[in-house]
């Protein structure tokens, strides 16, 4: 009977040894749920706007330009989780179940002192940061009440994230895929009655659109520390024997930081190529601002394939099989290039039909399609870029990946953007070739690193 009940414990993915078994299975395992979740979080932002939509001109923009300054918000506490990803995933490898929990206390308390850092922002600096883009007066008060909701409520998303994050970095990747389900589903269904006033509900608008998401979110984080607690994941958690370990949080810290530097780098770099884009006018923003919509759907599969070998990276450098976690990332990156060339393949086929699906404006349509068919050039590496870096990151080496994002941003995709749509025939469409050369010179910079292995002695 005891052999039975182990039988069916090791058939279930949450209690699998990532160190062992077949590379390619454990990685598909492991990828699917990410993909799933990424692909749901993204729908937050749409379905907030799908509805505020409905509440005018000022809604709209109140709520688009405040959802900026919480993606950076978000942008930069998923930074600091990928430094705890990975030291979670040492300690799971080296079969150190304690030390994972110290390290997750230990998070605890960076991720509340956070939370309250950004809580304070929100209460004190709403309408000062939406004044700084010289908006409107009815613009900066939507946003301000959207923005300070969302940043107070920010406890509920660092807890969400937490428990995400030690799910993952364990080796579990479906629970939190199913959580992710539940809390967007209930948002998606709820946001109308609190923005609208439907049924007992009071119609609170904009700020109805906030509270939905914070409510759901809320729920999503008590599911997960439920699930936690009561050692329905992999890995249980407690709160025995609790104190504070300023090493250990300086780990943390000193892991994360870059890391979170990198993520907001990139929201700072997407507004720093519209400024470029902004002289061309209105119709080269707007087919600008599709194709970066339609480049975050694209991400997906190779972001969760690089998660994904993250996870296998870290905990298998936690068993001391550094080889092995070599061969998950190249693994990883053949699977994602694979994908990417059926993508590019069919953005070349199809560039009008997909872009129709956002946007129906004939010049629209007819300028966004051509930057798809250029974006496809960069396409082509984005498997080789996304899955290296996390990759990279996920073995707790995170200076690296910051520092080639930084330079070629602001070396290569920069410098090119003004040279090329300024001083050549290319005019706006040297800005979306700038855009490609900096995915193919990244993607060639993390390989470089990843194939040189100093990864595999940095020390966590």
């Amino acid at each position: 009977m005891q052999e039975v009940e182990s039988s069916r414990r090791k058939s279930n993915a949450i209690d699998r040894d990532w160190t062992k078994g077949n590379v390619f299975h454990n990685l598909l395992a492991l990828s699917w749920p990410i993909v799933v979740g990424n692909s749901l979080n993204l729908l937050g932002p749409v379905v907030d706007m799908i509805w505020v939509a409905k509440l005018g001109a000022a809604a709209i923009a109140g709520v688009g330009v405040a959802g900026m300054a919480v993606m950076v918000i978000t942008s930069a506490r998923m930074g600091l989780s990928m430094g705890t990803r990975a030291i979670i995933a040492r300690y799971i490898g080296a079969g150190d179940s304690k030390g994972a929990n110290h390290v997750i206390q230990q998070y605890f308390v960076i991720s509340n002192l956070y939370s309250i850092l950004v809580a304070s922002i929100g209460i004190f600096f709403a309408e000062p940061i939406m004044s700084l883009f010289g908006l409107e007066a009815d613009v900066v008060a939507e946003g301000a009440a959207y923005m300070r909701i969302q940043f107070i409520g920010s406890v509920t998303l660092s807890l969400r994230i937490l428990t995400e994050t030690i799910m993952q970095a364990s080796g579990d990747t479906v629970t939190p895929m199913r959580i992710t389900v539940f809390y967007r589903l209930l948002h998606a269904a709820t946001a109308p009655f609190l923005i609208f006033g439907w049924w007992i509900f009071p119609q609170m608008g904009v700020s109805g659109a906030a509270w939905t998401n914070v409510i759901s979110q809320s729920l999503g984080a008590a599911v997960g520390l439920w699930i936690l607690f009561t050692g329905r994941s992999r890995l249980q958690l407690n709160m025995k024997n609790f104190s504070f370990d300023v090493p250990m949080i300086w780990r943390i810290v000193k892991v994360g930081f870059p890391a979170a530097i990198m993520n907001t780098e990139r929201f700072f770099g997407d507004i720093a190529l519209m400024w470029f884009m902004s002289p061309f006018g209105t119709l080269a923003v707007a087919g600008h601002t599709l194709i970066q919509r339609i480049e975050a759907v694209l991400r997906m599969p190779s972001m969760g394939l690089g998660t994904s070998a993250g996870v296998l990276v870290g905990q298998n450098l936690g068993a001391n099989q550094p080889e092995r976690a070599a061969k998950s990332g190249w693994l990883a990156v053949g699977l994602a290039q694979g994908l990417a060339v059926i993508i590019c393949s069919l953005i070349l086929i199809f560039p009008e039909p997909i872009i129709r699906v956002f946007n129906s404006d004939p010049k629209v349509v007819a300028l966004a399609s051509n930057f798809l068919r250029i974006g496809a050039a960069g396409y082509l590496f984005m498997g080789l870029y996304f899955v290296m870096q996390n990759a990279i990151s996920g073995a707790g080496d995170t200076m690296p990946p910051m520092l080639i994002s930084l330079l070629n941003f602001w070396m290569v995709q920069i410098p090119l953007a003004l040279f090329l749509s300024r001083s050549t025939s290319l005019g706006v469409y040297g800005v979306r070739w700038a855009i490609v050369a900096g995915w193919i010179v990244g993607a060639a910079a993390y390989a470089i690193y990843f194939w040189k292995g100093r990864w595999k002695r940095k020390k966590v």
